[in-house]
């Protein structure tokens, strides 16, 4: 059942390009393809490490349920290997979760619905679609919180709330941030913990994601959307293969040995 807050993601191809900086320092690019599949969508992220990071490709590719954003199946390949070294499948019919690492394989009972790194980037996206995120305090797979008063940091309870959404692994916050702009667009700000991660989505359709900011092992880590690039009608994205990494976050880079 489609949740009374959430329109559907509409099933259209899209393609998105971002670049990568630390410190101000060109650090990789990464590519977005989002597309229909089957009456599901299919979101693929590839993310192409270099210059102030060691070079590396990470692959995401993500298996969503329109009608409520929540995970059907995720998984995470590294290098030129197209084997995902990690995975996990989330199955309404036998009402488990199946998580694979390598050669280990474990489920549980599958109890309510569950994000991955990027259905819950595309989440928020439908997210910023209705009035506030506070409206969905009822959905499967969501909670809500209201945020302590920090008028220092712009988080007053009366304006915003936190929203929990279940993962693999545990539940993360996301706390809603006063509007901003990235590049005179209007955005929607959120913060993420754990992991403390901020996601800025344009404010008006088509509610892309501006920017991404993540902290990794070398610092944070700036993915910044190219508007060069117009966005895709139907039909127009181009297939091929998607990039990024780290469970619970997108594209970010780790320490050689780790």
């Amino acid at each position: 059942m489609t949740p009374a807050f959430m329109t559907p993601a509409p099933l259209v191809p899209e393609a998105y390009s971002y670049t990568l900086t630390l410190g101000g320092r060109f650090a990789g690019t990464q590519e977005w393809v989002v597309r229909p599949d089957k009456g599901t969508l299919v979101a693929r992220v590839q993310t192409d490490f270099a210059g102030a990071l060691p070079a590396g490709r990470t692959v995401q590719e993500s298996r969503i349920q329109p009608e409520t954003g929540f995970s059907l199946a995720y998984a995470e390949a590294e290098g030129s290997s197209r084997k995902p070294h990690f995975e996990t499948v989330f199955d309404d019919h036998s009402g488990m979760v199946t998580l694979r690492q390598n050669k280990d394989e474990a489920s549980a009972p599958l109890l309510e619905g569950h994000h991955d790194p990027l259905s819950l980037l595309l989440w928020l996206r439908q997210t910023a679609r209705a009035a506030t995120p506070a409206t969905h305090a009822s959905e499967a797979g969501t909670s809500e919180v209201r945020a302590p008063d920090d008028p220092a940091s712009g988080n007053i309870a009366s304006e915003a709330r936190m929203v929990t959404v279940r993962m693999v692994g545990g539940r993360v916050h996301l706390q809603p941030l006063p509007a901003s702009e990235v590049r005179g667009i209007a955005a929607r700000v959120y913060f993420l913990r754990p992991g403390g991660a901020y996601v800025y989505v344009e404010q008006d359709a088509p509610n892309r994601l501006l920017r991404l900011i993540q902290p990794s092992d070398f610092g944070p880590v700036e993915a910044l959307l190219s508007l060069d690039r117009p966005a895709p009608e139907q039909g127009a994205a181009r297939p091929g293969p998607g990039h990024a990494r780290v469970r619970g976050q997108v594209g970010k880079p780790r320490r050689r040995g780790k």
